[in-house]
């Protein structure tokens, strides 16, 4: 960071406002504790650091009493104006700050829409190839494929899979994410929705996930972590939230594969930057089989720096040490 303590903007889209009118309400009821958590996560880190690093965290919050920052405070929760979009909330008070770290789901390259109304040079985050091969599902798993990754893409676990999955090409979460029995009605689900689509093999196995700091040179794996899904009587998919399981160095098997997997993320995608996240699961035979990536902060990061005893926040900050001076 530049010598001068920051001040850093925190946005998340769900709890901004972003869904209001836009998405279901049983949808926005969904990700809003997600938000919820992810934001505040993020807030206290950055709150943690020295006055002299971070100077002021703001955080745009559609339930904040007021609008407008108050003067001499080093939290602002600041409320969009009346009639003022999220997206439009976050490119007016990116001005007014050194750095913005935002979350959002990929829905509708929301992801990509943020760093645009941000600005590269304000943006704690991935660049915008990465923010882009990201929002597809489909899309990354084809690169990662061709980076020598194990997906449901590979021809023998889909001819060996017993169940089918179709989920929104560029969901978020586990949302509108169904699992069926027989192909054929895998592909008649598929056919009947709206928008882009994923169909896949379902593969079997431990649901994880693996959350890393992302450098120029290396991505680094922090946590890997299990994935409570839930699946109902009609295949739908819930996700009941993550809890950590092994932390590198740990004496857990798994890493060596882990690690040749990140090293083929960071091949396929080298401009993911500070906070990101894989979904996989650990097949039995095959090990790791990466599902999607979320090039961003992800729910695994609430919790994680407490338990790793390092500050996330301010490597984060390390990352990205030319700063945009904020406007007065």
């Amino acid at each position: 960071m530049n010598a001068r303590a920051a001040r850093i903007l925190v946005y998340e889209h769900v709890t901004a406002g972003g869904l209001q009118g836009l998405a279901p309400a049983a949808v926005e009821a969904e990700l809003w504790p997600l938000g919820t958590a992810m934001r505040e996560a993020i807030t206290a880190d950055l709150l943690a650091l020295p006055a002299s690093v971070v100077a002021q965290v703001g955080v745009i919050d559609a339930q904040a009493p007021a609008d407008e920052p108050v003067p001499g405070v080093r939290l602002q929760r600041i409320r969009p104006r009346d009639g003022e979009g999220a997206l439009d909330a976050l490119q007016r008070l990116a001005l007014r700050h050194d750095r913005v770290w935002a979350v959002a789901p990929e829905t509708d390259g929301l992801m990509q829409a943020c760093r645009t109304r941000v600005g590269a040079a304000r943006w704690l985050g991935s660049d915008a190839q990465a923010l882009w091969l990201s929002a597809s599902k489909m899309r990354t798993l084809t690169r990662l494929a061709e980076a020598g990754a194990p997906t449901p893409l590979d021809p023998a676990l889909a001819q060996a899979a017993s169940h089918w999955v179709v989920k929104p090409d560029d969901g978020a979460g586990a949302t509108d994410t169904r699992r069926h029995d027989h192909l054929d009605a895998a592909r008649a689900d598929a056919a009947s929705r709206r928008g882009p689509v994923t169909l896949q093999a379902w593969i079997d196995g431990e649901p994880l996930s693996l959350t890393m700091l992302c450098h120029a040179d290396r991505i680094e794996p922090l946590s890997l972590n299990r994935q409570r899904i839930g699946i109902d009587g009609a295949g739908l998919l819930r996700f009941d939230g993550v809890s950590p399981v092994a932390r590198p160095g740990d004496a857990d098997p798994r890493w060596p594969a882990l690690m040749r997997l990140a090293g083929q993320l960071h091949a396929a995608a080298p401009g993911l930057r500070g906070i990101a996240g894989i979904d996989l699961v650990w097949h039995a035979t095959r090990g790791p089989v990466l599902i999607e990536l979320n090039a961003r902060t992800t729910c695994a990061y609430v919790g994680l720096s407490t338990a790793l005893g390092r500050p996330l926040a301010h490597e984060v900050l390390r990352l990205f040490p030319h700063a945009e001076p904020a406007h007065a």
